[in-house]
């Protein structure tokens, strides 16, 4: 493989020529436990049943080994970019978890903060309302004696 061929493959992440579904799975179910912690993924495959197995499926290898993997961005730019996203889209429970995942991949609170100052102006201030809520809450659990 020529050098530019080796690049071009290593901005695929996991989905290299040739890698099998099981390997890409394999793949982003590493990240996601990264990124999201064992504790959730383990609920998340607790939960799993005949109807949400596919979609349990189709998200660890399309999102986390197909998005998450490739190494293009950071993993504190793709939290930063996620976050944006919830708050865009109103989806509160998911900005939640992302907002800890964000702590996880390396963001300070003070740069969500800014994240969530940013979407105020391209989301809307309602949202960002209900973001800084959601973001002092997720906070406030983080900080509470285990």
């Amino acid at each position: 493989m020529s050098g530019a061929e080796r690049q071009s493959a290593d901005r695929r992440g996991v989905v290299q020529p040739g890698a099998t579904s099981q390997e890409i799975y394999d793949g982003g179910m590493v990240v996601r436990r990264e990124v999201l912690g064992d504790a959730h993924v383990d609920r998340a495959n607790a939960n799993k049943d005949e109807f949400t197995d596919d979609f349990q499926d189709m998200i660890t290898r399309i999102a986390w080994g197909g998005i998450w993997t490739r190494p293009g961005l950071t993993r504190q730019m793709r939290s930063a970019v996620t976050i944006t996203a919830m708050v865009a889209h109103g989806h509160w429970e998911e900005l939640a978890m992302h907002i800890r995942a964000a702590i996880t991949n390396g963001l300070s609170r003070d740069e969500i903060k800014e994240i969530l100052l940013q979407t105020a102006i391209y989301c809307g201030v309602p949202s960002a309302n209900t973001a800084f809520k959601t973001a002092q809450q997720v906070f406030k659990e983080m900080d509470e004696p285990s």
